[in-house]
């Protein structure tokens, strides 16, 4: 998935049927063998087109056999001569194909951050991902924890700025790790632990997170708030608020309600009632695809405009929650002005709030997924 745009290229390039009109499976088994071939050292080369034809021999495409076998050992003897487009006259399709990003996105990037900066963000997602976490500060402090993961072989690193977070890595898999069956920490990206940070609500602070789901910044609030404040933590649906339940009794969190509700629609209870209200709205996530490899696949123009008009819906339901004075925290996992710094400027205009603050997290530039928060002032 994340190099399917440069697998079909290269496959395109040795094959008289292109892949959009081969057989699915075909299609696939093609798709993996020039992985395999290409980013795959351990695997012979030999080993790939073998296997690729007992494959399609198996799936009741022994007539086709011949024609992997072909294309396969053709792709595997010119792999390292690939001519792509070219950089300079084809700039954009470059991109596409080098980075494996739909040409529409590649155009979208280049007209908000410029060529260069554009490279760089590709390049980011597909660079290694690291995992990062949050300690919870309720069951260990960050030097305890620290201790404790060393003694289970987890290489840690510290995050600068966040004393109470690490990047983790050496480990098989999270439930491996008794640290994290007991609850001492929580999976988080770094930019949504900011989310936190830039919100800053405190001790006795009443707080609604109205997108919760799965928990992190909710969490991360009621640590902020400690007992003597509140969270109410909202999502969509029983599926959602499970989730965020799961986490919050892992955790040990007692400081917070969970709902189910819709964002988009108004609760007059709730009126001017938050110190702070954490608005973390579904976006496009086009900051998240070195994580998540298939969005890329699926947006479209038109389903961001859909989105947008969810935000909207979003902000317009819930900005009255927040008391005079206090704070609405805007956040999107996405890089997409029209989701960003234009929704922050329309919400300036629409209500009586100031922008106070606003972040955009860049990949290759920030060391984080995309990610943007805007901190809004209720004017009193």
């Amino acid at each position: 998935m994340e190099h399917l745009i440069e697998l079909d290229y290269i496959i395109d390039l040795f094959s008289k049927t292109k892949t959009k009109k081969m057989k699915p499976l075909i299609r696939n088994l093609m798709r993996m063998s020039v992985y395999q071939i290409k980013y795959m050292d351990s695997v012979p080369d030999a080993a790939v087109c073998n296997e690729a034809v007992k494959l399609a021999k198996k799936h009741k495409f022994g007539q086709l056999s011949g024609f992997v076998n072909g294309v396969l050992r053709n792709i595997a003897r010119n792999i390292n001569d690939i001519k792509y487009p070219d950089v300079k006259k084809e700039f954009n399709k470059y991109l596409s194909v080098r980075y494996s990003m739909p040409e529409w996105i590649v155009r979208k990037f280049i007209k908000d951050y410029g060529n260069e900066k554009t490279q760089e963000i590709l390049a980011a997602f597909q660079s290694g991902n690291s995992i990062s976490i949050r300690v919870n500060t309720a069951k260990c402090t960050p030097s305890e924890l620290k201790d404790i993961l060393c003694d289970e072989g987890v290489c840690v690193e510290e995050i600068e700025g966040l004393d109470y977070a690490f990047v983790i890595s050496g480990f098989d898999y999270l439930n491996s790790l008794e640290s994290f069956r007991n609850g001492l920490f929580y999976v988080q990206d770094v930019s949504s632990m900011m989310v936190a940070e830039y919100a800053k609500p405190e001790h006795g602070d009443h707080v609604i997170d109205v997108c919760a789901a799965p928990g992190g910044k909710t969490i991360l609030a009621a640590e902020y708030t400690k007992e003597a404040g509140h969270v109410l933590s909202r999502d969509v649906s029983e599926y959602k608020t499970a989730l965020i339940l799961e986490n919050l009794e892992r955790m040990h969190r007692t400081n917070v309600k969970v709902e189910v509700h819709d964002a988009t629609v108004y609760d007059a209870e709730r009126e001017a009632s938050a110190d702070v209200v954490l608005m973390d709205v579904p976006c496009s996530g086009l900051g998240v695809m070195g994580k998540k490899r298939d969005i890329k696949y699926h947006v479209t123009p038109e389903g961001l405009k859909s989105i947008h008009e969810l935000q909207r819906q979003i902000v317009e339901a819930g900005w009255r929650y927040v008391k005079p004075g206090g704070v609405l925290l805007y956040s999107t996992c996405t890089i997409n002005r029209e989701e960003n710094q234009n929704m922050a400027a329309w919400i300036t205009e629409k209500f009586p709030f100031v922008l106070e603050e606003e972040r955009q997290l860049l990949p290759g530039t920030d060391e984080t997924d995309g990610f943007y928060f805007a901190r809004l002032r209720r004017r009193t």
